[in-house]
Parts: structure tokens; C-alpha cells; sequence
């Protein structure tokens, strides 16, 4: 499992055991915090009462640290792993909830034979886990479990989630039994009994607090600023991806004022104009000091790099490889860790589902009985229709962004309609708003969109080239204060992520945020289709997916739909 994940943790390589228990953790590491021996793991504390394998950053290992000398707490090294061990002696399980960062770790705990499983709030960093026949196993990335033999049976309807998401939501994987452990949760298993619960550790934030405009504006511009300074902590070189857009941009020149040292951007551009940013990214590089890498990614070289794109990913996607390329060059640049600008456009409105989502409210009153009659009659583009013959809150988000309808997903599976519908809809997800406004369009992306695609595959593509990408947006404090903010100031009517500009106004120049959204996108409609082996209608099985495919080398279809079908061909 250690050797599978090798390119996430170029480093050190560690193995604890502790056979009469029968545990075993295992660990890569990218140093970042205490580049020196002292940072090796699995780790333990000065008293040896527990053992941790840890991924991720604490941000605030400072403060923590300096809290738990106070208690009497000794340190043999300057790493945040040892804090969050000396926190879970101190305080137990409420340590959880103390700690501010991205991680997923196990802890063992010797004296009481509990081993916890443990994932940062916001899901940033994946933890899957697989737990039957009396043992526990669980890796950072799904490839872990089939390297080690310790199952390799996919799970049965994943390419139905696949087809309809164009990701594998969570919890559930590739393999069979294998799932995604929930963020801000943890794991419990007790060695004595071979059991295990899963709980919440994940403190409920106040909602509405915040209804005056300058309040939200001044609690935005504080938060942030705070996160960006505290996600700057790191003694590898650090940069930022500069895309030129709002977000990318905002958090360049927030990084660039606190000045530790000479700032790192690491950027893309492109032959191709109407994709090509490289003028906004320049307004930005000559406000700031520092490097700047900027790349020019071409057709050719999609097509060179395209096994190593699919061969990086962990389970299937539709999406990642703008993610792939510029964790490619911001590891040649000799960056360990770079922070990125995911998350704003959840939380201000910066999709279009945002100012869709109250058409949806109109349609939810027509009785689902309405589009089980029409199913068969709907011409391509309103096929998705069909997702609203459910009230699951999932459907809602497959009609806005899903990409084949559950009729289409039967035909091209060989299956029955109806074994798509019950595996699309046989879980029952974290409650969200059913207001249909913009705050359930925020939930709906933060939950599905995010957590699923975004956070995942840019995970697994950045480690990929053993990178850590950081995202100030999803500081657990600033989310916290955007929550807060009621949904009449947080959101505008008339100009996406208003709150989020006219807080930082003074520092973000208009040319960046008064112009069309383009959003973090590569040629790809234009460069699949010049792939051979993804336009090849030859090579798909059945009559729908070589009409799909011809439709999309006619320029009529998506190239994420093609992407999805090439990706699942050889499964079918």
C-alpha cells in the first residue's frame, strides 16, 4: 500500500506494527513542517500512548502547541503531527474539533485499544476505509486496496453513478465495500470487540447571524485574510495557482502582502484565444514580487501526457486535468505546496445553477407522475427531465448538472431504467435547504460538486506529482463566517460573488472581476475531439454511444459525455 502511494509522498517512507493487536499503519511522507528526521511517521508521543499516521496540515499547530505546554505537554520535534497526538491525550475526542486544517488521520490509542479514523470538515483530504470480517483497512487513495490484494471486486453500479455524475459521489467507490469515510467525522474501532461506530465531530455553525452589509464586508475581508496567512505556514517552498481569475487572483495578492518570502506563481495559458487568460494573469504578476511560471499547454501535448492524465486518476472523473497539468509544473518548479482559489464560487453565487436553481421550484410543483409519462417522449436536450420523477435531493443536482439521463444510462449499461433510479437515489444525503433559492444552490454545490469532483480530483492529481494544494477558502473559521452572513447580504441578484469583490475592492483591480467568467477550463471540446482513441466511434459498444460519439465529433455533444463513455468502454 506504502509503494502504490509513493508519488503523494516522495520523502520518507515508514511501517509501525504492533502484531499482537494485529495493527498495521503504514505511511508516505511530503515534507512541509519540520523538514527534518523528527517529522518521520507513523509517529509517536514522548510516552509512547498512542501512534498516528497523518496526511494533511494543521494550520494551527502553533496556537495548539503552545496551549499544550501550558498543560505540561513535552515535544521531541516541531511538527504538527505531534500536536495533534499531544491533543488527543490531553483532550480526547474533542481535540477533533480543535484542529483547523486539512487532514485525514488514523490515531491509535494503545491504553484504551481504539484506533480513530479522522477527516478534516470540509472533506478536503479523502479517506476511504473498507471494514468487514472482523478487520479494518483504510488507505488515502482507492489503488491502496486492489495493490494489497485486499479486494479487488468493483462495486456493482458504479459506472450508473459514473454516467449520471461524472464522478463516483461519496461515499461510495470503485470497490465493492469500500467507502468514503464523511467529512468532519470519525471512525472508532475498538480492537477488543472488532467493531466500529462512525460519528459527527463537526461543530454546527450559527446561520443568519450577520445581516448588515459593512458587518458582512469587514467579517469577509478578516476571515480571509486570516486563513490566506495561516495556509502560508510551511517550511518547503510554497506558491500559488494564478488562473486570473477572481478567486486565483484574490488569493495571489492576499499571500503576496504578508511577504515571508518571494512568491511563487505557477500559471497556464493557451494558443487558443478564447481560452487564453494570460492578459488577467498579468495584471495581477506586476502587482506582486516574485517568480512567476507560466506555461503554454498545447494540443500536442494533451495528446503526449493523456495516459499519464488517465493512469494518475484514482477512479474515473470527468474532470482534473487542468488540475493534472499545473500540479505537473508547479512540482517543476520546486514547489512542495501551493494554495488555490476552490470554494468562493460555492459560497457567493459564482455558478449558474445559482440563478437556475428557482426555475427548478417551478418545476417541483408538476406531479412526478407527469415526467414518468413523458420519459420516453423528451427530445435530448430536456431528458434530464426524467431525474425530477424522484424527491430526492440528488435528482435536483443531476438536473442541473448530470450528464446522462437515467434512460440514456440504461441503454448504454444494457439494464433496467429502474435499477438506475434505485441506485441513484437508495441513500439518504446530509439534509440541505429545499427552499430553492440560492442558499440551496450553495448546498447543493458545496456537497455534490465540490466534495465530489473539485476537492477529489484535484487532490489525487496534485499528489499525483507530490504536491499539497491548499484552499483558503475552506478554512474552517472563514466558512464559519460566510455561513454566518444571511443570504439577502451574502448573495446579488445582478452580479455573481458581489460580496466577495466589494469586500476587497481596494485590492482587487476591476479588471479582473468586471468581465465575463471564464472559469479554470482547457480546450478540451476542441482536443478530444482530435484524440483518436476518444472520437473513435468504432471502439464504443452499442448504437447510443457511437451516436453519442458521432454527435460529438459533429461539435453537437458535450466532450465530458464522450470523455465519460471512453472511460467506461473497457468495462462494459
Amino acid at each position: 500500500m506504502c509503494h502504490t502511494l509513493q508519488h503523494g509522498g516522495p520523502d520518507d517512507e515508514g511501517i509501525f506494527l504492533d502484531e499482537k493487536k494485529h495493527l498495521g499503519f503504514g505511511h508516505r511522507r511530503l515534507s512541509i513542517i519540520d523538514l527534518s528526521s523528527n517529522g518521520h511517521q507513523p509517529m509517536t508521543d514522548t510516552g509512547q500512548n498512542a501512534w498516528i499516521t497523518f496526511n494533511g496540515e494543521i494550520y494551527n499547530y502553533q496556537e495548539l502547541r503552545n496551549d499544550l505546554l501550558k498543560l505540561g505537554a513535552q515535544f521531541k520535534s516541531a511538527t504538527d503531527t505531534e500536536v495533534i497526538l499531544s491533543a488527543y491525550l490531553h483532550w480526547g475526542i474533542d481535540a477533533f474539533s480543535k484542529l483547523r486544517g486539512m487532514f485525514a488521520f488514523a490515531l491509535y490509542d494503545i491504553a484504551k485499544e481504539l484506533t480513530y479514523l479522522v477527516r478534516d470538515t470540509a472533506g478536503i483530504k479523502p479517506l476511504y476505509y473498507l471494514a468487514q470480517n472482523g478487520s479494518l483497512s483504510f488507505a488515502s487513495e482507492i489503488r491502496a486496496f486492489s495493490a494489497a490484494g485486499i479486494t479487488t471486486e468493483n462495486a456493482p453500479n458504479w459506472m450508473i453513478r459514473f454516467l449520471a455524475f461524472g464522478h463516483i459521489p461519496e461515499p461510495y467507490t470503485t470497490l465493492k465495500n469500500v467507502f468514503s469515510l464523511p467529512k468532519g467525522h470519525f471512525l472508532c474501532w475498538n480492537h477488543a470487540s472488532s467493531t466500529y461506530t462512525v460519528n459527527s465531530y463537526k461543530q454546527a455553525a450559527v446561520k443568519d447571524h450577520i445581516t448588515d452589509i459593512n458587518e458582512a464586508r469587514q467579517s469577509v475581508k478578516d476571515a480571509l485574510t486570516r486563513g490566506v496567512n495561516r495556509q502560508l505556514t510551511a517550511d518547503a517552498q510554497l506558491g500559488v495557482f494564478l488562473s486570473g481569475g477572481i478567486d486565483s487572483s484574490l488569493i495571489t495578492l492576499l499571500a503576496n502582502q504578508q511577504q515571508r518570502q518571494q512568491l511563487k506563481t505557477v500559471s497556464i495559458y493557451f494558443n487558443e484565444k478564447s481560452y487564453n487568460e494570460q492578459s488577467y494573469q498579468r495584471i495581477i504578476l506586476d502587482k506582486i514580487g516574485g517568480e512567476s511560471f507560466s506555461h503554454l499547454v498545447q494540443q500536442q501535448d494533451f495528446e503526449t501526457l493523456f495516459p499519464q492524465i488517465i493512469s494518475a486518476m484514482d477512479m474515473p472523473t470527468t474532470d482534473g486535468i487542468n488540475s493534472w497539468f499545473i500540479s505537473k509544473y508547479a512540482h517543476e518548479a520546486g514547489l512542495k505546496a501551493v494554495l488555490s482559489g476552490i470554494g468562493a464560487d460555492e459560497f457567493f453565487g459564482g455558478y449558474p445553477s445559482f440563478g437556475r436553481i428557482k426555475y427548478l421550484k417551478y418545476l417541483r410543483k408538476i406531479h412526478p407522475s407527469i415526467f414518468s409519462a413523458i420519459t420516453g417522449l423528451l427530445p435530448d436536450p430536456y431528458k434530464k427531465l426524467s431525474f425530477l420523477t424522484s424527491d430526492h435531493p440528488w435528482a435536483d443536482y443531476l438536473l442541473l448538472r448530470g450528464l446522462f439521463s437515467p434512460g440514456d444510462i440504461a441503454r448504454l449499461l444494457d439494464i433496467d431504467s429502474k435499477q438506475v433510479q434505485e441506485t441513484l437515489f437508495d441513500t439518504i444525503p446530509t439534509p440541505g435547504s429545499n427552499a430553492y433559492d440560492k442558499e440551496h444552490a450553495s448546498w447543493l454545490e458545496t456537497n455534490l460538486y465540490m466534495q465530489n469532483q473539485l476537492l477529489r480530483d484535484t487532490d489525487v492529481m496534485s499528489m499525483s506529482h507530490g504536491l499539497e494544494v491548499r484552499v483558503p477558502f475552506l478554512d474552517e473559521d472563514f466558512t464559519a463566517t460566510v455561513v454566518s452572513i444571511n443570504q439577502s447580504v451574502r448573495f446579488d441578484n445582478h452580479q455573481p460573488k458581489k460580496l466577495l469583490i466589494d469586500s476587497f475592492k481596494e485590492l482587487l483591480p476591476s479588471a479582473i472581476w468586471n468581465r465575463p467568467k471564464m472559469g479554470f477550463t482547457f480546450p478540451l471540446q476542441q482536443w478530444m475531439t482530435a484524440h483518436q482513441d476518444v472520437s473513435n466511434s468504432e471502439l464504443y459498444k452499442g448504437k447510443l454511444a457511437q451516436s453519442i460519439i458521432n454527435k460529438f465529433k459533429n461539435n453537437s455533444m458535450h466532450w465530458s459525455k464522450a470523455f465519460a463513455l471512453y472511460q467506461i468502454q473497457a468495462h462494459v
